[in-house]
């Protein structure tokens, strides 16, 4: 008999940090050092506009005569990020990942951010399936 598929609330990161619109890329870099993590989600006035990731900074960062101390989150960010409840299906939100190439995913609960998904936290939602499967075989 197999187990029901857990919610992405089981695996999420809770508590993510996250960044204002209005700050810098200087700054969103230094927290994402300062807290190791490799996206934030991005708000203005409390609601979510959008996420940074540590990619979206990298790239700002080569382009010529750009300034990572004047450029805003606003300017770099994804607008439009994917969003999930957290009573949805972990392997729907994986499955939806893979398909566009998500590297987060923002987990909401009544309008509030509550987590974020990963590509890393899929990893260990993927390690722990083999190793349950292994040790059952």
């Amino acid at each position: 008999m197999s187990k029901p598929i857990p919610p992405i609330s089981k695996y999420m990161t809770t508590s993510p940090h996250t960044i204002g619109v209005e700050q810098t890329l200087d700054v969103a870099a230094k927290m994402m050092g300062d807290y190791k993590v490799r996206h934030l989600p991005v708000l203005h006035g409390g609601r979510l506009v959008g996420i940074l990731s540590a990619r979206d900074i990298a790239l700002v960062e080569t382009l010529t005569g750009v300034d990572p101390k004047v450029v805003s989150v606003e300017e770099a960010m994804t607008q439009q990020p994917y969003v999930v409840d957290a009573s949805a299906l972990v392997t729907e939100v994986a499955s939806e990942m893979a398909g566009h190439k998500y590297g987060a995913v923002v987990v909401m609960q009544n309008q509030k951010i509550v987590g974020v998904f990963t590509t890393v936290d899929a990893c260990r939602v993927l390690a722990e399936l083999f190793e349950g499967r292994l040790k059952a075989s």
